[in-house]
């Protein structure tokens, strides 16, 4: 029996010990809760170590207490894990610290997370959480000290309950997309040293509890898109930075850069900051002198305030921030000289380019031996350069001085700056020789010596600092054009670094050949001696360049044939050889040549037929043949170049006909084929280039009459047939009315008006055939009317019906003509109050309101006790309502009874054209100008044309432009808009559009036509692009805006300032685009009516304008690498 008890009692036992192998602890439980929500452990950690047999405490990245009982830290940190936070997480009830940092956990944060008694460190940095901050957070006494949850995919407000979480030291939200505004409750975090909230969308006031706490050392809101907004009654305006900002004693950083703060530093701020050493206000709004308190914050030592408004001087005082290491004041409006103070600090980066200083560069600068880099661009800075430039720089890696009135020699202790990798002086008054020791900067990639005075030593020919960059063996760009060298290229070229990507030596007075080893230069790309007085032949060396992208060799003196070897370039889009005394024929291998755009050849001896292979290439741009002897047909294959823009082949001797295949070529505008033998008819097919600007096919043999179709050339301005046998009838329309009889001398058989001096062309018909036509047109016509009548009804009614369906599709959104009551809008306006005033017009206001399912709208109320209110309203209802573009401002909905009228309009979050262009807050860009020029032009194409019936603005200007969020063009106000019936193409009208952009015949006699909206649409593209209203105090006498711009053409003086800086490398292209739109803008403002282009004309060239444009500015980026000093 004692055995048997003995025996249940050891079974037992057992029994009880297995049982408890499978207990597991609240805290093993949530770590394997943990461990199922990770979904890719492609290391195997938590599969292999995280074992229900072993001890949790051993687990990899747990951390237990002194009892082995209870989890205290999670660090799993850089594991590549996938998956979501289990919320089980909350039963670890004694975690101190959680690091999960550098993972790809996604998913939403659990709202436990934030309530865990003895939490204090949450990491969740680097990884994808995505979803809104949960709503309760530090609801539950946390005690959370640091919360890194950077670098994220989190979004939504910041909730105000994390204002709760009074312990807080380490706030880091950056790099997500947090948007809405920072609650004033964030003062309570009175502990917090370190807030980072870079990269985010935040915006609103920044309260001035902000800054109230006094720990704080470390604020970084880097392009948060913060601004600090105050209520005006019609406009968002901006205000000062609050002033507790400098008055928190223990902040050490301060980067509030990229935003869009606005207003002055103002010099009554107490600067109670003495650890400050960083503080970077840069791309804001900020306005007025740098205040005098900041040059007492002696630990600074980052300063930079540059792309802001900041005036007045540098002040002497900047010599107190000794500790100083980097100063960026770039762009901004600073006058004066450069003080000598600024050479007594031990800087490390020095940026002052952009603004308006003067004088000479002082003396001290040079001398600042810690310096690495400086830029004085595109100042006024002038007097020469100290003979000991480089020998107190041991440590300059990056210098620009681009863009001022510096004159004397080069210094040659340059090359004592020994880590020098970026020299640039392009655009100076520099003289003298370029130092042949610059070969002692051995670690130098870019030489910027371009726009000079710059000559050769008189005692070689040669170039001689060539020998000397032989030894830069990591050079790659060497910009020397618009020079003075009247010397040769020496032979050494080819012994340059094979890292040279481009030499730029054109209109340099270079003599001699071009070296044979310049083949030797395995990574050039772009090869630019145009314009100098070269000789020799091309060497066949060039072939071996694999990189070649762009060789531009025209207007020198080279001889020889083009080498075959070129074709071997299979990267070569530009090969330009005109203007030299190339002999033999075009290689065939160059219509290989697979990137090949732009081929020009003109000016040489060539002779031969053109290669067939040359026709193949389709993406061809420009191709210049001229003033050669080649001969041959020009072959159908012709009209297969679809993007050719330019086609000269004039004075050689072609023959043949002209193929009616040329009328493929539809990009063409300018199209040259004089001086030839050609012969045949002109090919009608001419007039489907619609694009054409310069048709010349002079002195040839042409026959046959001009073809009428050639009056569908709109943008047709130079035009030459003469000395050919063309008869007939010279075209009376389009372009042809502009033409003079230049344009058709030595033609005996064409006839035409008097003008033309040609001879009248003979009447059309006889007397008797005259009479015999009459009668039998009085039989036919009637029948004829009477069809085309049929015709057009049966038309009508089939138009109508199919608006009708698709207005029925279009109303089918959820505020389609609904109407609305006043206590809606009432709502949704709070009341019509003044925080939500818009606008103030001549007919009534504009407010903001939120509908009740959340839609921002405009509300445009109609002050019914002025005459034409009511008018005002229904015309702007019967357009709107029958009007779908993109370009126009959608109607949603109205209000109306018999005191108020009202109408519900898409909100447009960006304001008018009239805020862009005329406050100091905001700018637009070349490009973005272009753009919103070109919606217009397309809204009022629309209006014009393709409406059902034709719709007449009436009152286009800057404020009737509206921009959304995508920066697109929304025309409106349509309150005085003309419908003109199908028969009508003018109307008259008593009420009156706006002074200044009112056509002439509109004020004077109240006629209203399409091309009175032309014509302040013409008045609008100026204004655009000169930023000056046509109703500024200096148009108010005789000069008006289209005067000005007039007389100003040629000088490009007349584009707004802010468009044309000195330093912006796509300045000459802006310049060439303003000047064809002022050009448009004149044929807009032409002062009769029958004479202004029509809208679809605008708009077809400023397409053709912004083509041009791009594709200029595409040459330039794709030649020069941009630097950064």
């Amino acid at each position: 029996m004692a055995t048997t008890c003995l025996f249940f009692a050891l079974v037992l036992a057992t029994l009880i010990s297995t049982s408890c192998i499978f207990c597991l602890s609240p805290d093993q439980s949530a770590l394997l809760a943990l461990k199922s929500y990770i979904t890719d452990d492609p290391r195997q950690i938590l599969a292999k170590n995280w074992t229900r047999g072993s001890d949790m405490c051993s687990w990899i990245g747990v951390s237990c207490d002194a009892s082995q009982e209870h989890v205290t830290a999670l660090n799993l940190s850089m594991m590549s894990f996938k998956g979501t936070i289990a919320p089980h997480i909350g039963n670890l009830s004694f975690l101190t610290s959680l690091d999960l940092k550098s993972n790809q956990i996604s998913g939403s944060l659990p709202d436990v997370l934030f309530n865990m008694p003895a939490l204090r460190v949450i990491n969740l940095s680097d990884n994808a959480l995505s979803d809104n901050l949960p709503v309760n957070m530090c609801s539950n006494h946390s005690r959370l000290k640091a919360l890194y949850l950077s670098s994220n995919q989190l979004h939504g407000e910041i909730p105000a309950s994390l204002y709760s979480c009074r312990e807080l030291r380490y706030l880091a939200l950056e790099n997500n997309t947090f948007d809405g505004r920072l609650a004033k409750d964030i003062g309570n975090l009175t502990n917090l040293k370190h807030l980072y909230l870079d990269t985010n969308i935040i915006h609103g006031m920044i309260a001035g509890t902000f800054f109230s706490s006094p720990c704080l050392f470390h604020v970084s809101m880097f392009s948060t898109n913060y601004q600090f907004i105050i209520t005006n009654k019609k406009f968002l305006s901006t205000g000062p930075v609050p002033s507790t900002l400098f008055n928190i004693s223990s902040l050490e950083t301060i980067d509030l850069s990229i935003n869009k703060l606005s207003g002055v530093l103002s010099s009554d701020i107490q600067w109670n900051v003495p650890l400050l050493r960083y503080l970077n206000l840069q791309t804001n709004l900020l306005t007025g002198q740098i205040p005098a308190g900041l040059w007492g914050c002696k630990l600074l030592q980052v300063l930079s305030l540059r792309e802001n408004n900041f005036t007045g001087s540098i002040s002497k005082q900047i010599g107190n921030l000794t500790l100083l290491k980097i100063l960026d004041l770039n762009t901004n409006n600073f006058t004066g000289v450069l003080p000598a103070e600024i050479g007594h600090l031990d800087l490390e980066q020095l940026f002052v380019p952009a603004n308006k200083l003067t004088g000479e560069i002082p003396f001290e600068v040079f001398n600042i031996s810690t310096l690495r880099m400086f830029a004085f661009d595109s100042n006024q800075f002038y007097g020469h350069l100290p003979a000991s430039f480089g020998h107190w720089l041991p440590n300059l890696e990056k210098f620009s001085l681009n863009d001022n009135r510096l004159s004397g020699s080069i210094p040659v202790s340059l090359s004592n700056a020994s880590k020098l990798t970026i020299v640039s002086m392009i655009n100076n008054q520099f003289s003298g020789y370029i130092p042949n020791t610059l070969g002692s900067l051995r670690s130098l990639r870019r030489l910027y010596l371009g726009e000079n005075n710059l000559t050769r030593e008189s005692s070689s020919t040669e170039l001689r600092f060539f020998y000397s960059l032989t030894n830069c063996r990591y050079l790659d760009t060497i910009e020397i054009s618009l020079n003075q060298f009247h010397g040769a290229l020496p032979a050494v070229v080819g012994n340059l670094s094979t890292s040279l990507q481009i030499i730029s030596a054109f209109n340099s007075r270079i003599k001699g050949e071009i070296p044979i080893g310049i083949g030797n230069l395995s990574s050039l790309n772009v090869l630019t001696l145009d314009s100098n007085e070269l000789t020799g032949i091309i060497p066949s060396t060039i072939g071996r360049l694999k990189y070649m992208e762009r060789i531009y060799l025209e207007h020198n003196k080279l001889n020889g044939s083009v080498p075959n070897e070129i074709c071997l370039l299979e990267k070569l889009g530009d090969l330009y050889l005109s203007d030299n005394q190339l002999w033999g024929s075009i290689p065939a291998c160059l219509g290989e040549l697979p990137y090949l755009t732009r081929l020009y050849l003109d000016s040489n001896k060539l002779t031969s037929n053109v290669p067939s292979t040359l026709w193949k290439r389709v993406d061809l741009i420009g191709l210049n043949l001229s003033t050669n002897y080649l001969s041959g047909y020009l072959p159908l294959e012709v009209g297969k170049l679809r993007a050719i823009t330019e086609m000269d082949f004039s004075w050689n001797q072609f023959s043949g006909n002209i193929p009616a295949t040329i009328g493929g070529a539809q990009s063409l505008n300018y199209l040259v084929l004089s001086h030839n033998k050609l012969e045949g008819p002109i090919p009608p097919s001419l007039g489907s280039l619609k694009g054409l600007e310069i048709l010349d096919m002079s002195n040839n043999n042409l026959s046959g009459k001009i073809p009428k179709s050639l009056e569908s050339l709109r943008y047709l301005r130079y035009f030459n047939i003469s000395f050919n046998k063309l008869e007939g009838e010279i075209p009376t329309g389009g372009p042809f009315q502009n033409f003079t009889g230049q344009s058709y001398v030595q033609n005996d058989g064409l006839c035409g008006a008097p003008r033309l001096k040609v001879r009248l062309c003979p009447a059309s018909a006889t007397p008797e055939s005259g009479s015999g036509n009459i009668a039998f047109l009085k039989y036919t016509l009637p029948l004829i009317v009477a069809a085309v009548l049929l015709v057009a009804v049966a038309f009508l009614i089939k138009r109508r019906r199919n608006q009708n369906i698709i207005l029925t599709q279009e109303d089918s959104s959820p505020h389609a003509w609904r109407r609305f009551s006043y206590h809606e809008l009432l709502q949704a306006t709070n009341g019509f109050s003044e925080s939500n005033l818009l606008g103030v017009g001549s007919l009534g206001s504009v407010y903001k309101g939120e509908l009740l399912d959340g839609t921002v709208v405009a509300v445009k109320v109609f002050n019914m006790q002025f005459e034409g209110a009511l008018k005002s309203f229904d015309a702007e209802c019967e357009v709107l309502r029958n009007v779908r573009h993109r370009n126009l401002t959608k109607l949603i909905s109205s209000c109306t009874n018999l005191d108020f009228k009202a109408l519900i309009l898409e909100w447009m979050p960006n304001g008018s054209l009239e805020t862009w262009l005329h406050s100091e807050e905001y700018c637009l860009n070349f490009l973005q100008r272009l753009n919103i020029m070109i919606d217009v032009a397309s809204a009022l194409d629309y209006l014009h044309c393709r409406c059902s019936t034709p719709i007449i603005h009436c009152d286009l200007k800057p404020s009737n432009v509206l921009i959304d969020n995508y920066m697109i063009a929304h025309v409106c106000d349509f309150g005085i808009a003309k419908l003109l019936g199908e028969q009508e193409f003018l109307a008259q009208t008593k009420t009156l559009g706006t002074i200044g952009y009112m056509a002439p015949e509109y004020g004077m006699e109240g006629i209203v036509t399409a091309r009175g909206d032309v014509y302040s649409y013409g008045i609008l593209l100026l204004e655009t692009f000169t930023r000056k209203r046509p109703t500024e105090e200096m148009f108010s006498g005789e000069m008006s805006l289209k005067d000005w711009v007039k007389e100003s053409l040629s000088s490009s003086e007349v584009l707004d300032t802010k468009l044309r800086e000195r330093n912006d490398k796509h300045l000459p292209s802006k310049k060439q685009c303003a000047l064809s739109i002022f050009n448009l803008a004149m044929d807009c403002l032409r002062n009769s009516p029958v004479e202004r282009i029509d809208m679809e004309d605008v708009l077809n060239r400023l397409h053709k304008i912004k083509t041009l444009f791009l594709d200029k500015c595409h040459m330039i980026d794709s030649e020069f690498n941009d630097y950064e000093v």
